[in-house]
Formats: structure tokens, C-alpha cells, sequence
């Protein structure tokens, strides 16, 4: 149409005209040549490509998830280690390349549940303000099923404990709160954990006289999350993920022996090395030493 000839300027009406009366850009025309001329391209993120091609950086990602101490990382942990590493780019690219490879994280997928969960967060601000206590099994090859106990602190997602035992009594559920006690407030004596609270689950260890009773000796304030709602105590559930999905189900154990030593070491390498996404990706050691502010730094 711009090149039809004016009856009365017998002159073209030209590509401004015509794209003022139709009320259309001249860039849609110039882009609509381009495609007639080259055909439709591939859809594809726009703006620049980054640091590194598609091909490159999915390499880049291989590399990081076969150095990772931990097994199933998913791709926002991929993308820290990569920053860490000096290569920059977006979580979205990062999931993209992860989905298109296929060695994405398998997920499982939710049920819905209502408000009695809980309405709030159950992460602190601080430190030491609430833990959370649960259990779980393995299986050893001599000596049968294991009970374990652990203890982690809300704040930080710190393993502050963690035991094992042939039978899990009420007992031996207390041992965690005794290392961790020792470990975070020097000593173990009465009111040496004044202000604490424990969230925990209405099993019989935890419920028990004995267990609620030294609870009281410590100072610690019982917490029980709701009956059959999990996330109540979430904390220690997404722990009890984490041990199982790199320990427990990948690793045999001859005793309940070789399995306690197993869990003291996974509880420093998980403190030392495993990143948690709330706290900016920080492991629950930097994180605890990021929160803790030092007497002489205060003064």
C-alpha cells in the first residue's frame, strides 16, 4: 500500500503515511519482513545470553553436582554453588537447563492441609529459641532396626544432636537435648536452658513423665505441634528428609555402633557443608555465626 500512487500527488503514499492512517508502528512492518524473509525464529529468552552458552553452562552444572558432597540437589542450590564458583546467572536459567537435561531433583508432591498446621512461621530470628526433636529408623544388617533421635535448631537448621540405639526408649530419646545442651550453653544443670522452647511430635518418648520432666529440670518450655499435622514441626521433618535422602538410605551399617559414628560425622559435614536457602545460602554453622553476636563485638 505505502508504494500505490496518489491520484492527486501522482506521487507513493509512502510507509509513514500509510502506518499513521492504520494506526500500526513501522517496526511491526519491518519485523513482519524480517519473518517473511528468514521464517518464525525459536522462541528463546531475550536479552543477552550470560556468561556462557546453553551447552557450556549445562556442563558447568554437571560439574557442580558431581563435586557436591550431598546427593539431589536441586536447582536453587546449584545456582549458589555456581555464584560461589564465580559464574553468574538466573535460577530461572539454572531450572530450565536442569529440566531440559533431566537431572532435576525428583519432588513429591503435597497434600493440602488446613489452618490447625499452623497460621505462622515456625523459623526464628535468633538462635537458640526453639529446637526441634523427632525420630526415625534404618535398618542394620547384625542387629536389626535402629531408633534415631536428633535435635535441630529452628533458626539455623543446625543439627545441635543426634543419637541411636537398639530401642528407642524415653531414655535414650533425651541424649540429643544432653549433647546439645553441653554444646550450646557449656554445661548441663538445671536452668541451663531457661527460655528454650522444643517443638516436638506427640510420640511416647517425647510425651513421656521422664522426658516432659527433664524438659522442666533444663527450663526448656514443651512445644508439641499439632496431632497428625507435620509441618507443625517441620524443622526436624525436613531434617529427617536430608538424613535419609544422603545417608540412611545410600549407606548399609554392620551395628547400631557403626551407625552412631556414621550420624557424627554426617552431623559435622551437614553443619560444615549443607546449604540452606532461607538463610541465604549459608550452611547452618555461617549461619549461627553470622546470628551470634560475640561479647567483645558488643562491647
Amino acid at each position: 500500500m505505502s508504494q500505490a500512487i496518489s491520484p492527486s500527488a501522482r506521487e507513493p503514499y509512502g510507509l509513514l503515511r500509510v502506518c499513521r492512517a492504520w494506526e500500526v508502528p513501522r517496526s511491526t512492518v519491518y519485523a513482519r519482513r524480517v519473518i517473511a524473509r528468514s521464517g518464525p525464529r525459536p522462541l528463546a529468552r531475550r536479552g543477552p545470553q550470560g556468561c556462557m552458552d546453553d551447552a557450556a553452562l549445562i556442563e558447568k552444572i554437571r560439574q557442580v553436582l558431581a563435586a557436591s558432597p550431598f546427593h539431589g540437589e536441586g536447582y536453587r542450590k546449584v545456582w549458589a554453588r555456581l555464584r560461589f564458583a564465580g559464574i553468574r546467572t538466573s535460577k530461572a536459567r539454572v531450572l530450565r537447563l536442569m529440566r531440559a537435561a533431566k537431572i532435576l531433583a525428583p519432588v513429591r508432591a503435597g497434600n493440602p492441609h488446613g489452618p490447625r498446621a499452623h497460621d505462622r512461621t515456625i523459623v526464628t530470628e535468633r538462635p537458640n529459641e526453639m529446637w526441634g526433636a523427632d525420630a526415625t529408623s534404618t535398618l542394620t544388617v547384625a542387629q536389626g532396626t535402629a531408633t534415631i533421635f536428633f535435635a535441630v535448631d529452628h533458626c539455623t537448621a543446625e543439627c545441635v544432636g543426634i543419637h541411636t540405639a537398639l530401642r528407642g526408649t524415653r531414655f535414650e530419646a533425651l541424649e540429643p537435648l544432653r549433647q546439645a545442651v553441653r554444646e550450646q550453653f557449656g554445661q548441663y544443670r538445671e536452668e541451663a536452658a531457661s527460655g528454650l522452647k522444643l517443638r516436638h511430635d506427640h510420640g511416647s518418648q517425647f510425651m513421656s513423665d521422664v522426658y516432659q520432666g527433664e524438659l522442666r529440670f533444663l527450663g526448656m518450655e514443651s512445644s508439641p505441634a499439632f496431632v497428625r499435622e507435620p509441618e507443625g514441626n517441620g524443622c526436624a521433618e525436613r531434617f529427617v528428609r536430608t538424613l535419609k535422602e544422603q545417608l540412611l538410605w545410600i549407606r548399609t551399617f554392620e551395628t547400631v555402633e557403626a551407625l552412631r559414628v556414621a550420624l557424627q560425622e554426617f552431623k559435622t559435614k551437614y553443619n560444615r557443608e549443607w546449604l540452606i536457602a532461607r538463610n541465604g545460602y549459608l550452611t547452618p554453622e555461617q549461619a549461627r555465626l553470622k546470628l551470634t553476636v560475640r561479647p567483645e563485638a558488643a562491647a
